[in-house]
């Protein structure tokens, strides 16, 4: 996919890095203290800032990774909007990120890209049209939202045994998605 974004004509390569990169900037940003708009400004800048530099052969996979490149970036359109807003007081804890440690940097993008591979994941398993949504539901309720499986077997009308059972099959399936997932972000580097 890399390779590809060389060439400003290959729409597919430019869609497919979006669509794996601009969530993932998106809940960073957030994760700063952004706006939900000023967190969706910075993600579309990182990105166009990021294929124009690597257009220029100034991304060098030997150097780093890709995602601690897009922090970089992003990081600092953050402190942009934070300087043009007259570094107006954040909100929330996680907003509390110093933009000067690293480490934090590092650990909020961690935090969003695992979200989005988890979430690409759950994604495909529902669309694979392979399993039951109630099985998929069922799994969600139990893990997702806490629910006990009495709960769950309640409200879904099945016996606690079939809900366990659910849990299982997903979480199995989950984690060969999420392992397929993970090895296309890591192709990028």
């Amino acid at each position: 996919m890399l390779a590809a974004l060389h060439d400003p004509e290959e729409v597919a390569a430019w869609e497919a890095f979006d669509a794996r990169y601009r969530p993932v900037l998106v809940g960073f940003a957030r994760n700063l203290g952004l706006t939900v708009e000023e967190a969706a400004d910075v993600a579309q800048e990182t990105i166009a800032r990021f294929v124009e530099q690597y257009r220029e052969g100034r991304y060098d996979r030997d150097r780093g990774r890709l995602g601690a490149w897009l922090v970089g970036i992003a990081r600092y359109r953050i402190l942009d909007v934070r300087r043009a807003q007259g570094r107006r007081a954040l909100r929330g804890e996680s907003a509390m990120v110093d933009m000067d440690d690293e480490a934090s940097l590092s650990a909020a993008w961690e935090t969003e890209r695992r979200a989005r591979i988890i979430g690409v994941a759950m994604e495909r398993l529902r669309n694979s049209g392979r399993t039951d949504p109630r099985t998929i539901e069922a799994f969600e309720l139990l893990m997702v939202h806490g629910l006990t499986a009495a709960v769950v077997a309640e409200q879904l009308e099945m016996p606690v045994q079939s809900v366990y059972v659910a849990k299982s099959r997903i979480a199995s399936r989950l984690q060969d998605l999420v392992k397929e997932v993970e090895a296309e972000f890591d192709e990028e580097g």
